[in-house]
């Protein structure tokens, strides 16, 4: 069972880390932003991204550097979250 949760969380996180990186790869492509595929793909990775972009700005007022942080953050929050479930399955084994 422990090894399904975190086979799981690992795909989830990996789909999730793609589609951002996909995502701010497509911000030099504005055409293919502004595609179906690309709004979908808005709607999926901007609600995470969106408050990077309002606490950090553009350097210059054209770099932007947020998405970059975001994904560290985003990699920090999995492994955070990787350490939990695998401390509360070392717990559950010991308990029971």
């Amino acid at each position: 069972m422990e090894n399904i949760v975190h086979t799981l969380l690992f795909y989830l996180y990996e789909l999730y880390y793609v589609a951002m990186f996909v995502y701010i790869l497509m911000s030099w492509l504005p055409n293919v932003r502004e595609s179906s595929f690309g709004r979908g793909l808005a709607k999926v990775v901007e609600p995470y991204l969106s408050p990077f972009r309002k606490i950090i700005p553009p350097i210059g007022g054209m770099l932007d550097i947020s998405p970059i942080l975001a994904l560290f953050a985003f990699r920090y929050v999995y492994w955070g979250i990787d350490a939990v479930v695998d401390f509360i399955f070392k717990w559950l084994n010991k308990a029971f």
